[in-house]
C-alpha cells in the first residue's frame, strides 16, 4: 500500500473514532496511537498531521459543503465512514496544495477508501459528492469539463 494511502486510512480510523465519540477524544493522541500501530515507519507522519488539522480547522465549510451537495443526507445521519471519507476528499479538494495532491487523485482516493471501508454504495456516493463539487470548481474556474465521474 502507498505511503499516502495509508496515511489517508490512518486518518480516517482517527476521524471515525474521535466523530464515534462526539469529538470527546483526544485527538492528536489518536493520531498519534494509530500512526504507532498501524504505519510504524511511515516516511512522511507529517503529512498525516497536516491533513488532520486542516480538516479540522475547515471541519465547518467541509460540513456545510456535504450538506449542500447532498441536502437529502443531513451531515448525522450519513453513515461515520462515509462522512468522514468525504471530510478527507473535500479537504484535499479545496485546501491541500495541488502540486501534491491533484484535485482527481483526491477523488480516486476518496473512492479506493469507501471500497474499502464503506457499505457497498459508499463509493457511487462519494463519487457523486465529490465529483459535483470539482465540476462546480471547474465551471467557476471557468474550465470546460468532461464528465468527471471517475469510477
Amino acid at each position: 500500500m502507498a505511503t499516502r494511502h495509508l496515511i489517508r486510512t490512518i486518518i480516517l480510523q482517527t476521524l471515525y473514532e474521535w466523530d464515534f465519540y462526539n469529538k470527546k477524544a483526544d485527538l492528536a493522541a489518536v493520531l498519534d496511537r494509530n500512526l504507532q500501530e498501524f504505519g510504524p515507519g511511515i516516511d512522511e507522519p507529517e503529512f498525516a498531521w497536516k491533513i488532520l488539522k486542516g480538516i479540522v480547522e475547515h471541519m465547518k465549510e467541509i460540513d456545510t459543503v456535504i450538506e449542500r451537495v447532498a441536502p437529502e443526507w443531513p451531515i448525522d445521519q450519513i453513515a461515520v465512514i462515509d462522512r468522514n471519507v468525504l471530510r478527507i476528499g473535500l479537504y484535499e479538494l479545496f485546501y491541500a496544495d495541488k502540486t501534491e495532491v491533484p484535485a482527481k487523485v483526491a477523488i480516486n482516493e476518496a473512492i479506493e477508501i469507501a471500497k474499502n471501508y464503506g457499505g457497498i454504495n459508499s463509493p457511487k456516493f462519494i463519487n457523486g459528492v465529490l465529483g459535483t463539487v470539482f465540476r462546480e470548481e471547474q465551471e467557476k474556474a471557468g474550465v470546460k469539463t468532461e464528465d468527471t465521474a471517475t469510477q
